[in-house]
């Protein structure tokens, strides 16, 4: 497996990257439709009641519609209703703060720094953070004409809306969300499939393991305990596991350098398309793996050294500086230079997307500013006013995955129509102006902070990693010896290889792309990851290979594979391994290995011992 070559030269990069339209995802209409009417029904509702300005307070909970996209009705449910919940909550925090001054910025970065490590940690898409953090923010600034309770029952009966429009699809797909996680898992199986023997195999491979990982997710984590056999659900798990079966499958083939015959592809398709209709489930079909729970996934993002550890710590840094400059320029609204460095911040990107979403975004605001002046020049109000922000949302929901600097021109003009409150500026020259330095403010100390905090570390955190794979298969190792791959606890360290496996893949494209240093690093220590990665995906293949096989004939070809001591020697090798990362000892091997995965283990032990040496 070659290492991905370097990244292209910066400037070309960020040219390119401007011009480029992106192909809208599927069912983006619907979604950008139903943003823009949950984001201007309130406002619509306060004109009716003669009341404006509550529903331009309101509009906030109809940020509730941006988020749960994907997740299964039962699941999404709960999870807008927290969101819902959390945008109350962060617009009455920052009414309550408003009256003291001093306590407004570190508030809101508290906010950001909470809200950046939950989201993270939870896999809550974008706009994950961001909001909850403009939430506050907003409600900080807003004037004086509603407390945090009165503000916070607008925001939170706008959510609730949102919450209903967003749970309509239930009432006619039911279970559109899982066909559509096992559709995108067979088409990563097939993309895998149809990518051997090309430069881009191994990143296939790894995007079919996390659409597989992802559709265990809608499937199972995402669902309740009790499940009847003969539903749609268990169908769609049954479906599933012939998907991971015939992934594990590819994969043995591959490691064994023959080439996938084209049946495996056929029947990647032939699955595929059964996710619309699929067959009746086998009674072993509706146990599949597991995934980590919240607390421990929030345990994991808090590890020392970790990613979002790190982000965390440069989201709340740069939301202080950020509106200490603020408050030091005397800015009218220092927390759109708090957003827009948090902006920056939260997602944990690399330096030259860093750098992209910085000019995009500069570049957009600064465009988006004639707009809004035109927009608010013409004094919307009322049902004008909510059909404003209507449209302004659709165009950039619809936009904001295509090109992100021609959606900023809409995101602009969108937030600078609702903090004006539904009343035209005295000033609106000043006012538009402010954005646009607040905007420069902003993207200029996230660009700094990004570099003082420590983005040279991201290739230290390989070695830790790989360390942590080891164990994770050594922890396999003995499920697989006894022929009980699908017991309880199998899964579950199965569930913990596959995870670290996706760790180790993270950590690697961190220090791709977190500057010349660590990518040399990185690019270094890359035939040791492609080797634990190989060793990764041959024990998940075995694992799934024996659960085929079933009952005692699983017993007896594992005790075939391993024989009596043939997972000791392994745990020795991978002891071996361990120390050589630790210590820099060259590793060395406790005798004859099992055949069915001696290829893997010499391979990275070969790799481990040019490294030491």
């Amino acid at each position: 497996m070659a290492s991905p070559s370097s990244p292209p030269s910066l400037p070309a990069t960020l040219l390119r990257n401007l011009t480029v339209l992106r192909p809208l995802p599927p069912r983006r209409l619907g979604f950008a439709l139903r943003a823009g009417i949950c984001m201007g029904l309130p406002i619509f509702v306060g004109w009716l009641a003669t009341d404006v300005a509550a529903g331009m307070v309101a509009a906030i909970g109809g940020f509730t519609s941006l988020y749960g996209s994907g997740r299964p009705y039962a699941s999404r449910a709960v999870h807008l209703a927290v969101v819902a919940l959390g945008f109350a909550l962060a617009v009455g925090i920052g009414i309550a703060v408003a009256a003291v001054p001093w306590a407004i910025v570190p508030t809101v970065a508290a906010i950001a720094m909470v809200a950046t490590w939950l989201c993270t940690a939870l896999r809550v898409s974008p706009p994950g953070a961001y909001l909850f953090l403009l939430a506050c923010a907003a409600g900080s600034a807003m004037p004086p004409l509603f407390g945090p309770l009165q503000a916070g029952a607008l925001v939170l009966a706008a959510g609730s809306f949102a919450w209903l429009v967003h749970m309509a699809g239930a009432l006619w797909a039911p279970r559109g969300p899982e066909t559509a996680a096992v559709t995108a898992a067979g088409r990563a199986v097939l993309g895998y499939i149809q990518a051997q023997d090309s430069g881009i195999e191994a990143k296939a491979r790894q995007q079919a393991a996390m659409a597989l990982h992802d559709a265990w997710q809608a499937l199972v984590r995402f669902q309740p305990t009790a499940l009847r056999p003969d539903s749609r659900l268990a169908r769609l798990r049954g479906l599933n596991r012939e998907l991971h079966l015939l992934f594990a499958e590819a994969m043995e083939l591959r490691g064994r350098g023959q080439t996938i015959p084209d049946d495996l592809r056929d029947r990647a398709h032939a699955l595929t398309v059964q996710a619309a209709n699929p067959p009746p489930a086998r009674p072993h079909d509706a146990t599949p793996l597991g995934h980590p729970g919240v607390r421990e996934a929030l345990a994991e993002a808090m590890r020392p050294r970790s990613t979002t550890r790190l982000v965390v710590a440069r989201v709340g840094v740069a939301a202080l500086v950020a509106g200490g400059i603020g408050a030091w320029l005397e800015l009218e609204r220092a927390y759109w230079a708090i957003a827009a460095a948090v902006l920056m911040l939260y997602q944990g990107l690399d330096w030259t997307n860093m750098l992209q979403r910085s000019f995009e975004r500069l570049l957009g605001t600064w465009f988006g500013l004639l707009l809004a002046a035109a927009v608010l020049a013409s004094g919307p109000n009322g049902w004008q006013l909510a059909l404003v922000v209507m449209a302004l949302q659709f165009c950039v929901e619809m936009l904001v995955v295509r090109n992100y600097a021609i959606a900023v021109l809409f995101i602009t003009a969108a937030a600078l129509t609702l903090a004006s409150g539904g009343h035209p500026p005295a000033d609106l020259g000043s006012y538009v102006l402010a954005r646009g330095v607040d905007t420069v403010v902003g993207c200029a100390v996230a660009l700094v902070v990004y570099q003082l905090m420590a983005p040279r570390a991201a290739a230290a955190l390989i070695p830790g990693q790989l360390q942590r794979l080891f164990a994770a298969v050594a922890a396999v190792l003995p499920h697989l010896a006894a022929g009980t791959p699908a017991s309880s606890a199998a899964r579950q360290a199965r569930r913990d290889l596959m995870h670290r496996s996706f760790a180790l893949s993270k950590a690697y494209d961190a220090a791709m792309v977190a500057g010349r240093v660590p990518r040399q690093a990185a690019e270094r220590q890359w035939p040791a990851i492609a080797a634990a990665q190989r060793l990764a995906y041959r024990v998940l293949s075995l694992a799934w290979a024996l659960e085929r096989i079933e009952g005692e004939a699983a017993v007896e070809a594992a005790r075939s594979m391993f024989g009596s001591d043939g997972v000791a020697r392994l745990h020795g090798a991978l002891d071996s391994a361990t120390r050589a990362l630790r210590d820099g000892y060259p590793p060395v091997p406790g005798g004859q290995l099992p055949a069915a995965l001696s290829g893997e283990m010499q391979d990275l032990l070969q790799c481990l011992r040019r490294d030491s040496t």
